[in-house]
């Protein structure tokens, strides 16, 4: 570890960070104490595999700054991305709680500064603050919406509406400096995040870009006309591609 890094992790404050946290937030001043002592500071570069799935569960990540993608192989080699996890949410919930191995592989999508905490140390903290375990099933809650709301996708929308619909998430999600959402996914991962092949959603990106609805760029996506891009993710009050 470099010089720079290793005043980084002095630098910074575990309490601080975990007394903003919309799970950690309200343990009381000495489990808050206790928790930041024993938690560790990570520091992983894009594309580290942070864990993959059959991998023991024996930590959470709380993600400081960054964000991870969620998915699961497939034996042929392909693989499809479940979720997008940024800064303030907490990555490995399931396999912490049960004991069991990870269901799925969590790689960084970004440069990200995670902070790890062990299950022997959650789960103490749990049997004392049992409001602490009420938040973390809000959490596997929320996800399973999101779960079910994807196979509905699946089952109901095209796949224009899904590329469509993606998009839009993804660009409500990000911050341009221009004022204008523009999604820096690259496309293979959209494509894997809705079923479709890599060629398929670069077809369907320039048949929008000719309408004017996107600009694709370097580095990203633009979206130029949310409007029309919500009427494909919308059939029933709009028209398809």
């Amino acid at each position: 570890m470099s010089e720079r890094a290793k005043s980084a992790n002095r630098d910074f404050d575990k309490r601080g960070f975990l007394r903003n946290h919309p799970i950690f937030g309200g343990l009381r001043p000495d489990l808050l104490e206790r928790l930041s002592s024993h938690a560790l500071r990570q520091a992983v570069r894009s594309g580290t595999t942070i864990f993959a799935r059959g991998d023991p569960g024996t930590s959470l990540f709380t993600i400081c700054s960054g964000t991870i993608k969620i998915s699961s192989p497939s034996p042929d080699g392909r693989s499809a991305i479940f979720n997008l996890i940024s800064q303030g949410s907490v990555v490995g919930e399931i396999a912490l709680l049960d004991g069991l191995p990870r269901t799925a592989d969590a790689t960084a999508i970004t440069d990200c500064e995670l902070m790890v905490i062990d299950r022997r140390d959650f789960i103490s903290l749990i049997k004392e603050q049992p409001e602490i375990a009420l938040r973390i099933i809000e959490v596997l809650c929320g996800r399973l919406r999101q779960t079910t709301e994807q196979l509905e996708d699946v089952m109901f929308l095209d796949l224009p509406g899904r590329l469509a619909k993606t998009l839009l998430q993804l660009a409500n999600k990000a911050k341009s400096a221009s004022g204008r959402p523009k999604v820096t996914l690259t496309q293979s991962d959209i494509g894997k995040m809705i079923g479709m092949s890599r060629e398929s959603t670069n077809r369907q990106l320039r048949a929008w870009q000719d309408r004017n609805w996107l600009l694709l760029e370097r580095g990203g996506i633009v979206i130029l006309k949310p409007d029309a891009l919500g009427r494909i993710a919308a059939p029933a009050e709009g028209d398809s591609a």
